[in-house]
């Protein structure tokens, strides 16, 4: 793809889509869940000319739902991104029927609604002929189902059916997960730490209590908060050196002239119009109830009909836009950060997948800010808070300010040094070949370190292994049983034809090692293959055939391998020269908190002013972190208690480094001063239940050194701690998962 690099989780959607639709299953269905914001159409265009790479003869077909163009937009990012690939539209079919290689671009509505032509008996050939026309020539179909959720209707069904694809690929940010085939979920919180989405959304941030006593009332308040609002983003902007104008979205629950009316006067009395352009709006008469009212606020204006006037635009004039819903499906303009949400008559709700818009990062950047890298919903609708609180698609959030006593806390903290992203390739290697000599014990003897790993279940055979489901089941929950049984099937390894498998499986590898492809192929080369005359750091002897089947048969053991590499002790923390800067706490913080809690009582023991239990929720925070809070408000021991935030330059980090020599940071979880004046720095992590481990960092050793290290040289108190049985645990010598082992003692012989 051209100007563009995949983030990693987007480069693990193509390979899951272009592995799963190498299986020949002609009624395979693929759904990928694609969170707003994940670059669902960057990673369907970079799947689509992965595969037409290799597979000449198929077409496909991705629809697009009918709101917002989005055909339009899917369209033209694949031009900008893969433009040595055609594409096409409905018309291009009906007129000259389907060709290979190409990419057409459909709207659901223009082949499904009532008064459809596309499919109507006429002079040219319909939609069902083309599809016949293509089949007789042997072409494949690849249908994309964009948006899968809003197109389940007969019609489409019938329209689906008749093009008999070869495989099926459903994606949306919500879809039906009832569809039975191969199923995908871009984790949310990746998205989010690749910088492309917002870290969470504010509602009603800095909004005081008020008495409202109709719609117009309403929607002056939340107009003027948004604004204000506003003006700090485009404020914070500027200091960044960003040429990005902040966009509020007004959304309206039906088209009522006179509440929008009286909403563009309050805007021109703000000094907002659509004269002076700041303004602009989008209408249309979506439901029969809209086309009812025969409103005369449709159409668009100041909407943009160049590139260069573009609203989407990161400076483009507009800073107001009004609309009802077209904009909740595929509108993309990632410098809208505020909604504001009005009701008609005080009891009317909305679609949640409107907050979407507010998801994207301008830039696909954080700024360690949070004016910047959150987004802002204002409503006096409690219903639909609630749904948002629910859906995890947002939060309330209660500004509170620091006490004067804390203020005086002054910490050392650490950032990552200029050459973090360093690696040395030869060190790697030496610790990699160390790690597979101890695990499996191997030395030079190439032949019998073979038997041993084979002994361990690795496969040596110049054959791929595959398997198949076999036996007789009367129901699916007998195929999903241990009992199921599989047959084996050995195919014949082909160099040219394997060899593009093997660069997948390779890639699946590599994530966990932190390395470019060809840099990881290379250590595995240096590992297994017998290309190297001195065998220095061979464990190994493959020829290549015998190389390319280890590396296809292999692939999850050497996952599993390369896994426990990275997550064992870094040795070298001594040497990692990292940035020191003074911490101290920050004078105000907006914690989330759950509104719907009754009886929420203030923590005396929080540094900061009206700190609550309804802050410290299992919404909000693990049981571990829970127990603690709770623990230190009733220990008189206890002077002030701080829960560092997650991430930003804000808070409090500690650089640590993986087995691979990565550096990250991480933020321990509280600072505790003891009336005694000696400081803690607290970091707490799953516990115990029924003897089984509820930990679930897998860097947890590394982190642990770090803190050690970090604490010793800064001379702070420091520990782990962790929960059984309701119980607090502490830890500060060396980190064991086993809880019944003696260095976890009782918090209460610390504290």
């Amino acid at each position: 793809m051209i100007d563009i690099k995949l983030k990693i989780f987007q480069e693990e959607a193509v390979d899951f889509l272009f592995n799963k639709t190498k299986v020949k299953n002609p009624k395979s269905k693929i759904v990928l869940q694609s969170p707003t914001g994940s670059g669902k159409t960057i990673i369907l265009v970079a799947y689509i000319e992965k595969y037409l790479n290799f597979n000449e003869d198929t077409v496909i077909c991705w629809f697009c739902p009918g709101k917002g163009e989005l055909e339009e937009q899917s369209r033209k990012k694949m031009e900008q991104y893969a433009p040595h690939f055609k594409t096409g539209s409905l018309f291009d079919i009906l007129n000259k029927g389907f060709e290979n290689k190409t990419t057409y671009f459909i709207n659901w509505e223009t082949i499904t609604k009532k008064d459809n032509t596309a499919i109507r008996e006429s002079e040219r050939k319909n939609l069902f002929e083309r599809i016949s026309e293509a089949h007789n020539r042997n072409l494949n179909f690849i249908v994309i189902i964009d948006e899968e959720h809003q197109n389940n209707t007969s019609k489409a069904d019938d329209i689906i059916s008749s093009i008999h694809a070869k495989y099926e690929i459903r994606v949306s940010a919500t879809p039906n997960k009832r569809v039975v085939g191969e199923f995908h979920e871009i984790p949310e919180f990746d998205v989010i730490n690749e910088g492309l989405i917002t870290k969470f959304m504010y509602i009603n941030k800095d909004l005081e209590t008020a008495n409202v006593n109709d719609p117009k009332n309403e929607a002056e308040i939340l107009l003027e908060k948004a604004n204000e609002i506003r003006k700090e983003i485009a404020k914070a902007y500027i200091e960044e050196n960003e040429d990005i104008r902040p966009l509020v979205l007004v959304q309206f629950p039906n088209l009522n002239d006179e509440l929008i009316e009286f909403v563009e006067d309050k805007l021109n009395d703000m000094g907002f119009s659509y004269e002076n352009k700041l303004l602009a709006s989008w209408f249309s008469a979506e439901t029969k109830e809209d086309k009812n009212k025969k409103s005369k606020k449709i159409g668009k204006i100041n909407i943009g009909t160049t590139k260069e006037d573009d609203i989407t635009k990161g400076n483009a004039t507009p800073v107001f836009l009004l609309f009802k819903q077209a904009l909740s499906t595929g509108w993309d303009c990632p410098r809208a950060k505020i909604l504001v949400k009005l009701r008609e008559n005080m009891s009317d709700t909305f679609e949640i997948q409107t907050l979407g818009r507010l998801r994207r990062m301008p830039k696909a950047k954080h700024y360690g800010r949070d004016i910047l890298d959150c987004s802002f919903l204002y409503t006096f609708d409690e219903k639909y808070k609630l749904e948002v609180i629910k859906a995890g698609n947002g939060f309330e959030t209660q500004r509170l300010f620091l006490k004067d006593e804390p203020k005086k806390i002054k910490l050392k903290k650490e950032l990552k040094n200029r050459y973090a992203d360093y690696v040395d390739e030869k060190l790697i290697r030496n610790h990699i070949v160390d790690f597979f000599k101890e695990k499996y014990s191997l030395d030079k003897n190439l032949g019998k370190n073979l038997s041993k790993m084979k002994n361990k279940g690795f496969v040596f055979e110049p054959k791929i292994k595959r398997r198949y489901l076999t036996g007789k089941y009367s129901t699916l929950k007998q195929v999903d049983a241990e009992e199921t049984k599989y047959g084996l099937i050995n195919i014949e390894i082909n160099n040219n034809s394997h060899n593009i498998e093997k660069k997948d499986f390779v890639s699946a590898i590599k994530k966990h090692i932190g390395l470019s492809h060809d840099k990881t192929i290379q250590i595995l080369k240096t590992l297994f293959l017998n290309d190297d005359p001195e065998k220095k750091y061979n464990l190994l002897n493959l020829r290549k055939a015998e190389f390319n089947a280890f590396i296809i048969n292999n692939t999850d053991k050497l996952k599993e391998d390369f896994t426990e590499f990275s997550c064992k002790k870094y040795y070298q923390i001594e040497l990692l020269e990292n940035f020191v800067e003074e911490f101290t706490i920050p004078l105000e913080e907006h914690y989330r908190y759950d509104p719907f809690q009754r009886s929420a009582k203030n923590l005396d023991s929080n540094v900061y002013k009206e700190y609550n239990t309804s802050m410290i929720t299992d919404n909000f925070r693990s049981t571990s972190e829970r127990l603690f809070e709770k623990y230190c408000e009733k220990n008189p021991n206890v002077k002030f208690i701080y829960k560092n935030g997650d991430s930003g330059q804000k808070y409090l980090s500690i650089v640590y480094a993986n087995n691979f020599g990565k550096q990250k940071l991480f933020y321990p979880d509280y600072i505790v001063q003891l009336k005694d004046g000696s400081i803690w720095i607290i970091e707490t992590k799953g516990g115990e239940i029924r003897g089984q481990s509820k930990n679930i960092d897998i860097q947890v050793e590394n982190k642990f050194e770090a803190f050690k290290h970090f604490a010793n040289k800064h001379k702070y108190n420091f520990g782990f701690i962790r929960d059984k049985n309701d119980d607090l645990y502490f830890n500060n010598t060396e980190y064991v998962d086993d809880m019944s082992d003696s260095r976890w003692q009782s918090i209460d012989e610390v504290f």
